[in-house]
């Protein structure tokens, strides 16, 4: 008589020998029991759960006759009439298996189907099996689709897949849907020490858990390792051939290991790495061997009650549970995670035992020390040399700035200039308290070069570098009268950078005005006020912080230069969104200061690119940036312009006495967002 393996001997024959799928058992019992039976059945799980098992079962409990010979459809099948022991031994005429991994066309499936139309032969109900439905082309499942929905009232399907992802919804809307789980460990390990009682084989307790462990779930893969171990033991199972044979690693290096992390002793865990290399053993299942524990250990953290509840017989729960107690919650979670990423590492190395010790070593690289992380900050830029007296250095508050003096011209083209406008100190709104109280801010004239003959040609900027030099230099203070700058009568700016703008105390209006540095006029062209054309008005919603501006003069020059550029695509990129977000400060012939916010748009290499496009446009030839507040810039105009638009285009629409029937006669709403200004 030819051996029969114990995952075919030991297949369960009814529902009460199933183990591990109770919630399935316990459905398809009470269906049986009721009579509430399905035309359609669909097991899904991985391998060797059971699906093909409870299949077999199924069609024995649909077609038992009993041992009488009076049966009905039970969910206890007898085992011993005809029809159950036809189809234990697979010749069953009316249950039909077909494999649809080597069946899988049309032809196979409308083969099968052709038999529908006949009535069973010996049993109750014809029953068709198709495992690894899945695999099946798309035209075979449109080709059961009708008989699939509606069978014959003697027609009971049952399919198999473990890949359900693969079937057409068509065909899982059609039949009910179980899902076989994978089995735990404990329930392997309980099963396999029913057989080998059964087989009379002695067996190591733990023995049997690394089979039950290497099983990953499979009740037929656990028994068929089974049979291998039998046969590698000579008759019985023990865990030192037991290991060997499955190549796992002993659990006692990887609790060795464990333990030296714990302690952060790195020369038992490099002694230990060594002595898996000396001995063969994979590095990958030690990493795998180490998330196990790991994972156990966890658990034990997180609920002491587990740890404690251990079984003594099981030495290994207790010595997790020990190394639970021993290593804390934080580092268990970053070694269990450095264990799984490691193991993609391996391959990667030249040595998988060096990146093994790699991957050990590096929770203690991380390990923490329970001492406070030194704070690490950016080196604090020296404080800037104190200014002399003669030209002290301007404070600007946190308050609202007040717009610059405005060096206004209307046209681009030249022009006679005329005589030299004063311009104003630059200080805060006095409060109600000041007005008529302090004195006005004094006013300078310099002589022009008209007036004294010196060259037209203008020089370089004060207060900044050449663009070939690199960005303006920020904080520089102005030139005393009696400097030969002002004697040639050069205009002469204080430029400021983001440094300057910190909240500070502000001095009283008198101090700011006898401490102020001086601005020195320039000879400019007047033109009347530019009007409130893209103010919002009075009572609109607030306009966003981006639209806000403060109109200039010098403003209306720069936004028709920039727009002008832009239409003509003289400029793009990051030159362009230099242009748009730069305010144009001051104009010294051919020399213009723009001033921005961020340094980040003060590359050289931009204001090259926009100086040429200046010069090509016959503008100006010199440019100079610094970096400061903004109120005045072409963006800024821009967005204003388009909340202008939003805000007439929703008055617009508000305003509509259509649309206020409808909000008021039958409650509807305008979409915030919905309106577009055309």
């Amino acid at each position: 008589m030819s051996y029969l393996v114990l995952a075919r001997k030991y297949r369960p024959r009814n529902f009460t020998e199933m183990v591990g799928q109770e919630h399935v058992v316990q459905a398809l019992t009470n269906a049986l029991t009721q009579q509430r039976l399905h035309h359609a059945y669909l097991f899904t799980g991985t391998r060797g759960v059971g699906k093909t098992t409870v299949s077999r079962i199924l069609a024995k409990s649909l077609n038992c006759q009993g041992a009488d010979g009076n049966g009905g459809i039970t969910a206890t099948p007898c085992g011993v009439c005809q029809a159950c022991t036809d189809i234990d031994s697979g010749r069953f005429v009316d249950y039909t298996e077909l494999d649809a991994a080597s069946n899988r066309g049309v032809d196979e499936v409308q083969s099968l189907l052709e038999q529908a139309v006949y009535k069973p032969v010996a049993g109750r109900f014809k029953v068709f099996m198709i495992d690894e439905v899945h695999m099946l082309t798309n035209t075979a499942f449109n080709a059961m689709l009708k008989t699939l929905e509606e069978p014959p009232e003697y027609l009971k399907f049952v399919l198999a897949t473990t890949d359900p992802q693969k079937v057409p919804v068509t065909v899982l809307s059609r039949c009910l849907q179980f899902n076989l789980r994978p089995m735990a460990p404990e329930t392997v390990l309980e099963h396999l020490t029913r057989v080998l009682a059964q087989e009379n084989v002695p067996a190591e307790p733990q023995s049997l858990r690394l089979l039950a462990r290497a099983a990953r779930g499979s009740m037929r893969d656990a028994l068929s390792l089974t049979d291998q171990a039998i046969a590698f033991g000579s008759g019985q199972l023990q865990e030192a051939g037991v290991r060997q044979m499955l190549g796992a690693v002993d659990r006692s290096y990887v609790f060795r290991l464990i333990a030296a992390l714990a302690q952060g002793d790195g020369k038992t865990v490099v002694e230990t790495s060594d002595a898996l290399r000396l001995n063969g053993l994979s590095a990958a299942s030690t990493l795998e061997e180490m998330s196990a524990v790991l994972q156990r250990m966890a658990v034990y953290q997180a609920v002491p009650q587990m740890a404690g509840a251990v079984d003594a017989n099981d030495p290994e729960a207790v010595e997790t549970a020990r190394l639970a107690g021993q290593m804390p919650a934080d580092e268990t979670q970053l070694l269990y995670s450095l264990c799984l990423h490691g193991r993609g590492e391996l391959g990667l190395a030249p040595d998988e035992y060096a990146a093994l010790t790699m991957v050990l070593l590096r929770l203690l690289a991380f390990k923490p020390s329970g001492e406070p992380a030194e704070k690490k900050t950016l080196t604090q830029a020296e404080p800037a040399p104190a200014r002399p007296a003669a030209a002290p250095a301007p404070t600007i508050s946190a308050a609202p700035v007040a717009p610059p003096a405005a060096f206004v011209a209307p046209a681009l083209a030249a022009a006679p200039i005329p005589a030299p406008v004063a311009v104003p100190v630059p200080a805060p709104a006095p409060t109600a308290s000041q007005v008529g109280a302090e004195p006005a801010p004094q006013r300078r004239q310099v002589q022009t070069p008209e007036d004294d003959g010196a060259s037209s040609e203008p020089p370089p900027w004060p207060g900044s570098e050449e663009d070939e030099g690199g960005s303006a230099t920020a904080a520089r203070s102005a030139p005393s009268p009696a400097s030969p700058a002002v004697a040639a009568g050069v205009m002469a700016l204080p430029v400021r950078d983001a440094q300057n703008f910190e909240q500070v105390s502000s001095p009283s209006y008198a101090e700011q005005a006898q401490s102020a540095p001086e601005f020195v006029a320039i000879p400019v062209r007047v033109a009347p006020e530019p009007g409130a054309r893209l103010q919002p008005a009075p009572h609109s919603a607030p306009v966003p912080v981006s639209a806000r501006y403060t109109p200039t003069e010098e403003g209306d020059v720069w936004h028709t230069t920039v727009q002008q550029l832009v239409a003509a695509e003289a400029i793009n990129a990051l030159v362009r969104e230099l242009a748009l977000q730069s305010q144009l400060v001051a104009r010294d012939g051919a020399h213009w200061l723009l001033r921005v916010e961020r340094e980040s748009l003060n590359q050289p290499t931009a204001r090259e690119r926009l100086r040429s496009a200046l010069e090509n446009a016959g503008l100006a030839s010199q440019i100079s940036v610094e970096v400061g507040v903004v109120i005045d810039s072409p963006a800024r105009r821009n967005a204003a312009a388009a909340a202008e638009r939003q805000r007439r285009a929703e008055e617009i629409v508000a305003n509509d006495p259509y649309v206020q029937s409808l909000v008021r006669d039958y409650g509807a709403r305008i979409v915030p967002g919905s309106i577009k200004p055309a």
